[in-house]
């Protein structure tokens, strides 16, 4: 049986992608961080899924096909952690695939300091991206 080991993200400036990965997530790298590779993990060897940040010339995609949801409790959580994201270097992101009432959005869309994007989902809504 196959599972998820590692979500792969291609990153312009790996070092920095790693500070801004691991201050957002609370994880640590498994091995060095290196100029072209590291894998973060969840700290003390807790169970989750592994965020591996390769060296990419890729540019950034507008509307990625694969991106991170990162879980916020409910929308008081999210704001408070959409607040702290963009203190450490996220941006927001003026997304066309907004819901036309802001209110029906459960999810807000960022981009990391690489300009990946991301979103940080309210799950107290029930409902998922």
């Amino acid at each position: 049986m196959l599972s998820i080991g590692s979500v792969v993200v291609g990153v312009s400036d790996v070092r920095r992608a790693a500070a801004f990965w691991m201050e957002a997530l609370g994880y640590v790298p498994r091995d060095e961080i290196e100029d072209d590779w590291v894998v973060l993990v969840p700290p003390g060897g807790a169970a989750g899924p592994r965020l591996s940040l390769g060296l990419s010339e890729t540019p950034v995609q507008e509307h990625p096909r694969v991106h991170l949801d990162l879980y916020a409790g409910d929308a008081a959580d999210q704001a408070a952690e959409v607040e702290r994201l963009v203190a450490l270097g996220a941006r927001r992101v003026d997304w066309d695939l907004y819901p036309e009432d802001p209110e029906d959005a459960d999810f807000a869309v960022l981009a990391d300091p690489d300009g990946n994007r991301f979103c940080v989902i309210d799950t107290g809504r029930g409902t998922e991206d």
